[in-house]
């Protein structure tokens, strides 16, 4: 089965970690995410994965939740920390934040952007660096904006995209554009015709904006290897989210140690 990004943030919400790891050989690493994305089951998240960059040395964690109130968010938030304590001698936390999806499409009419392990997501972040004159509030509505602006006019017309979303932070003035590709040599053929950070300039111009791009390989999807019935469950209750169905109330259960 498929891990989703959803188009909307109704009825889930979703989470990253960004780590770079001080390990040569990551396989440690990993099989500790692994149990890590295993305990969060408890916790409320119905589904995870992990991304590696192709290119560079970054892990992504992924997450997406059953629906909380922004003190659980900080709640679970600090307990996904202290989880990931015992990683400390493998990994460095570069950077970790909820995100609302915003916006979407897929090729398929999915109402999510669906992936598997082995497939390509390209993904564009956009932030605004300080400007004391410009609320932060101002800065996330025009990054969005422009974030969404060049989804719309790219997506239909970009060869070998599978799906794409747009996610906005909710704790700083930032964006990300995240793709599912086809293939390695489509995701290649668009970076070279595509200057993301040009794109932008026009629907932002009064800001300062640092552009990172990368590219990364789904190497882990908890609903894929998990722990069949409930594993099931979890999925097809977050499928429905994403649809609209089913209730929005979770139980929380205590954290497992990885």
């Amino acid at each position: 089965m498929a891990c989703f990004v959803p188009f909307n943030n109704r009825n889930l919400d979703v989470s990253f970690f960004v780590f770079r790891p001080t390990l040569v050989i990551v396989d440690e690493f990993f099989d500790a995410l692994k149990r890590f994305s295993a305990c969060t089951e408890s916790l409320g998240c119905v589904q995870s994965s992990i991304f590696t960059s192709i290119h560079g040395n970054m892990i992504i964690w992924y997450g997406a939740w059953m629906k909380k109130s922004s003190e659980n968010k900080e709640s679970l938030n600090a307990t996904l920390l202290s989880m990931l304590k015992s990683t400390s001698s493998m990994a460095v936390i570069v950077e970790h934040s909820f995100f609302n999806p915003y916006a979407g499409e897929s090729r398929d009419g999915s109402s999510a952007a669906k992936f598997f392990t082995g497939d390509i997501i390209s993904v564009n972040a956009a932030e605004s660096i300080a400007a004391d004159s410009y609320p932060d509030e101002s800065r996330s509505d025009d990054l969005s904006f422009a974030c969404l602006a060049i989804f719309k006019s790219q997506f239909s017309k970009t060869e070998g995209v599978k799906s794409g979303a747009c996610l906005r932070s909710q704790s700083r003035p930032r964006v990300a554009c995240l793709y599912i590709w086809k293939s390695l040599h489509c995701c290649y053929s668009c970076i070279l015709s595509t200057d993301y950070r040009r794109s932008m300039i026009p629907y932002c111009d009064q800001l300062s904006i640092e552009v990172k791009y990368d590219l990364f390989r789904v190497v882990f999807v908890s609903t894929e290897i998990g722990s069949g019935k409930y594993n099931d469950q979890l999925y097809y209750a977050a499928h429905d989210r994403v649809l609209g169905h089913g209730d929005e109330e979770s139980n929380e259960r205590g954290a497992m140690q990885i």
